[in-house]
C-alpha cells in the first residue's frame, strides 16, 4: 500500500500540510472481499507477451471476509472429452485441459500492496504449502491489476480483474 503520510508544501511563505493516504491501492484486506472476474492474463517471457489462456480467458477469484480465497482460470474452448468421462480422456484431451486450466485455494493476507496467498491445494501440486505474492499494481473501486512475479511456467504474469456485482 502506498502511503504518503504528510506532504508539506511551501508557497509564498505559507506551509500547507496535506494527508494523502492509500492512493490507488486497497486499504486493507476487506477491500478485496468479493467475487472478481478475470479480464486478462498476460505473461511476459523475456519481452514476448503471451495470452496464457488465450485472448478470451475465463476466470473467477473469490476473497472471503474470513481470509480464505479460491482462484480458477480456464481457456475458452477447452475440448469436450469424446468418452464423456473425465477419467477417460485421450492424451491430447488431457494435455489440453491441464495446459488450459489452473486453480488453487487457501488463505490470504494483504500488507502494503502485496497479497500473500497461502496455497492449501490446487491443480499444481508444486505450490502446495507455498506462500505466493501478488503485487497490486493498481486498485480502483471495482478494478484491480496485479502481477505474479514467479508463475509456475516462468516469466511474469499480469492479471486484470473486475469485481462482479
Amino acid at each position: 500500500m502506498v502511503r504518503i503520510q504528510r506532504l508539506v508544501l511551501a508557497f509564498m511563505g505559507l506551509s500547507l500540510v496535506m494527508d494523502l493516504t492509500d492512493i490507488a491501492f486497497a486499504q486493507d484486506a476487506k477491500d478485496l472481499v468479493g467475487t472478481w472476474q478475470l479480464v486478462s492474463n498476460v505473461i511476459d517471457q523475456g519481452g514476448k507477451k503471451i495470452d496464457q489462456f488465450g485472448p478470451d480467458p475465463h476466470g473467477v477469484l473469490f476473497f472471503e471476509s474470513n481470509g480464505r480465497y479460491a482462484l480458477v482460470i480456464v481457456r475458452d474452448g477447452l475440448p469436450k472429452f469424446a468418452s464423456k468421462g473425465r477419467g477417460n480422456g485421450t492424451p491430447e484431451e488431457n494435455k489440453a485441459v491441464v495446459q488450459g486450466s489452473f486453480a488453487y485455494f487457501g488463505t490470504y493476507s494483504l500488507a502494503d500492496d502485496v497479497v500473500t496467498m497461502h496455497v492449501e491445494g490446487g491443480t499444481w501440486p508444486g505450490w502446495f504449502g507455498a506462500d505466493l505474492e501478488r503485487r497490486i499494481l493498481s486498485f480502483s473501486g471495482d478494478d484491480m491489476r496485479w502481477t505474479d512475479p514467479s508463475p509456475s511456467i516462468g516469466g511474469i504474469i499480469e492479471n486484470v480483474w473486475t469485481r462482479t456485482k
